[in-house]
C-alpha cells in the first residue's frame, strides 16, 4: 500500500509538472498601433505570470504575421487581427488546420461611423439621426466657404475616403448643401474634432473606433435608419467605381484572437484565457486616451491597465492565476 501510494503521488506530482510545462516557450506578435501592442503586454504578462508561460514578444503587423502563421506556424497568438484584412487566407489556414479563431479581441468589432459631438446632440437629439443632421446642415459650418455645409472625410489614399464618399453620395449630401473635405492626413482629421471641441462649434464626419479621439471627445454616431446591408457595403460601398450607392450603416469589422494550433493543443488553460479576453470599444477609447495623454508605451499601459481594472480582467482568468498575477502586479 505505501509503495502504491508513493507512486501516485509521484505520477500526481510528475503529472502536474507536465501540466505546468505543456505552455512552454509562448510567441506573441506586438503590432504597431496602440490598442495591439497594450493587449500584447497584457497577454504576455498574463500568460507568464498566471499561467507560468514564457512568453516573449515579437514585432508584427497585420498581412506578414498572418502569413507567417499559416506558412511558418509562428508567432503562437496574434492578439489582434483585424480579420477581414486577409480573411480567405485566415479562413483557409483555419480550414486546414494550421489557425483556430481563439474569440474576440474587440466585442463590438471595429466601428466605423459618421459623427457629431455630444454637445449638439443634447441641445437637438435629432442631430443623432441623419434627417436632423441634413435638415441642421447650416450648423456645420464650410472653413472656407460660408455659403456651404462641410463633412470631413478621410485623407486621400485611405480606404475609408472611398467608403465615406459612396455614402455621401447614397444620401445626396451635397443636394443637402454639404462639401466634402478632405483633411489631408489622419492627424489633420482629429485636430478638426478637437478644435471643433474647444470652440463648441459643429463638426460632422467619419470616424471609427476604437481610438484615443472618441476616447476624449464624446462623439455620438449618426444613425442612418437604414440598418446593415452588408452584402451591399462589400460589393458597391468600398469599390471606387459603385455607380449606385445605397445608404447602409457601416458593418462592425470582426478583430480576433488568432492562434496557432499547435499552441491551442498545448496549452488549454491559456486558451481559455485567450478566448475570455475581450475589450469593449468604450472602454478601449478611455484606455487609448489615457496612452495619449501620458505617452505611455505599450508595458506602462499594461501596468495601468491590470492595476486600475482588476474588475475587467479577473473574470479572464482562473482563481489561481488572478492571484499570482496581483501578486506579481504587487512586486512591479
Amino acid at each position: 500500500m505505501r509503495k502504491l501510494l508513493a507512486t501516485s503521488i509521484l505520477l500526481a506530482s510528475a503529472s502536474f509538472s507536465a501540466s505546468a510545462d505543456e505552455c512552454g516557450k509562448v510567441t506573441i506578435a506586438d503590432m504597431n498601433w496602440n490598442s495591439a501592442t497594450l493587449i500584447a503586454h497584457i497577454d504576455q504578462f498574463i500568460l507568464d505570470k498566471g499561467y507560468g508561460c514564457d512568453a516573449e514578444l515579437v514585432p508584427g503587423d497585420t498581412m506578414p504575421t498572418g502569413t507567417s502563421m499559416i506558412e511558418k506556424g509562428e508567432p503562437d497568438i496574434a492578439p489582434e487581427m483585424w480579420s477581414n484584412s486577409m480573411k480567405e487566407a485566415l479562413d483557409r489556414g483555419a480550414k486546414d488546420g494550421r489557425l483556430q479563431f481563439a474569440g474576440s479581441t474587440l466585442t463590438d468589432g471595429g466601428e466605423e461611423g459618421f459623427w457629431v459631438p455630444a454637445y449638439m446632440v443634447e441641445k437637438d437629439p435629432s442631430l443623432a439621426t441623419i434627417e436632423g443632421v441634413i435638415a441642421n446642415a447650416k450648423l456645420f459650418e464650410h472653413p472656407e466657404d460660408k455659403s456651404k455645409s462641410a463633412f470631413m472625410s478621410c485623407p486621400a489614399g485611405w480606404n475609408c475616403q472611398i467608403t465615406a464618399g459612396n455614402l455621401f453620395n447614397a444620401m445626396k449630401l451635397e443636394d443637402a448643401g454639404f462639401e466634402l473635405i478632405d483633411p489631408g492626413s489622419g492627424a489633420g482629421l482629429s485636430g478638426s474634432i478637437a478644435k471643433a471641441y474647444e470652440r463648441k462649434e459643429g463638426w460632422f464626419g467619419y470616424y471609427w473606433a476604437p481610438t484615443a479621439v472618441l476616447g476624449k471627445y464624446k462623439m455620438v454616431k449618426v444613425d442612418f435608419g437604414s440598418g446593415i446591408d452588408a452584402d451591399h457595403f462589400r460589393s458597391c460601398i468600398t469599390k471606387e467605381e459603385c455607380l449606385d450607392p445605397k445608404t447602409t450603416m457601416y458593418p462592425p469589422s470582426p478583430v480576433d484572437t488568432i492562434v496557432t494550433t499547435s499552441f491551442s493543443k498545448r496549452a488549454p488553460e491559456a486558451m481559455d484565457y485567450l478566448s475570455a479576453r475581450a475589450f469593449g470599444n468604450a472602454q478601449m477609447n478611455e484606455i487609448l486616451a489615457w496612452m495619449e495623454e501620458y505617452q505611455a508605451d505599450g508595458e506602462i499601459a499594461m501596468e495601468h491597465f491590470l492595476t486600475e481594472y482588476p474588475q475587467t480582467w479577473t473574470p479572464w482568468v482562473s482563481p489561481a492565476a488572478a492571484k499570482k498575477i496581483k501578486q506579481a502586479l504587487s512586486e512591479l
